[in-house]
């Protein structure tokens, strides 16, 4: 009676080793390929000369993205560019305009990656001259106007400014701009115009000159007139 109970009790934990081991096995054999071709890193759609505008709630334009090609790829739901070239407006500031050689746009739309030559230039205002930033790589978040770098940077500003480093953070909404380290500037003061003023002081002599000659001919008409 023992006798059989051990047997079987050997029967039944062989069998439950037996499915262990095949569970095992189809654990850590990969998935096999789906047929349409999802689970492979192909693109699924291109698009050539394409661009995307995003606006606010009132219409107004907030930032355009556009590329010389886009290519789609379902695995991770990526996006990929050809020299994309990414613009953003504001009501109340200069636009800045981003373009590079190579970009990519996650599933989500809300991170763009540029590489490659990147240029960033944000436009002149009244208070300061056009700002171009030259780079390699360029990590930018749209709806918060945020832009950031660990490679080198050179920034120049007009007229004559030119600023090395290495690792830039740029805050377009509220105005900074953030220099990570190996910080090296040169900086020339405007040049004065002399030569100018002193043609604007010469101009308005002959002014003078000519509004006295005329009140005095207008005097002596007067004196004419007048009889005894």
């Amino acid at each position: 009676m023992y006798g059989r109970s051990a047997i079987w009790f050997l029967v039944l934990l062989l069998a439950m080793l037996a499915a262990l081991t095949m569970w095992a096995d189809i654990a850590v054999q990969p998935p096999e390929p789906k047929s349409d071709g999802s689970s492979r890193h192909d693109p699924d759609y291109k698009l050539s000369n394409f661009h995307t505008l995003k606006t606010d709630p009132n219409g107004n334009p907030r930032y355009m993205l556009a590329a010389a090609e886009m290519v789609h790829y379902p695995d991770d739901d990526s996006t990929h560019l050809v020299r994309p070239r990414f613009t953003q407006y504001s009501e109340t500031k200069p636009f800045t305009q981003i373009e590079g050689q190579r970009g990519l746009v996650t599933s989500d739309g809300e991170q763009v990656y540029l590489m490659d030559k990147v240029k960033v230039v944000r436009g002149a205002t009244r208070q300061k001259g056009e700002m171009t930033v030259l780079t390699d790589f360029l990590h930018i978040t749209p709806d918060s106007e945020f832009a950031r770098t660990d490679r080198p940077v050179t920034i120049l500003q007009a007229p004559r400014t030119v600023v090395h480093a290495i690792g830039m953070e740029y805050d377009k909404k509220n105005g900074i701009l953030k220099l990570s380290k190996r910080v090296r500037a040169h900086y020339e003061r405007p040049v004065v115009k002399t030569a100018t003023r002193k043609s604007q002081a010469l101009k308005k002599k002959p002014a003078a000159k000519a509004a006295t000659t005329k009140k005095a001919v207008t005097g002596q008409s007067k004196t004419r007139i007048r009889r005894p």
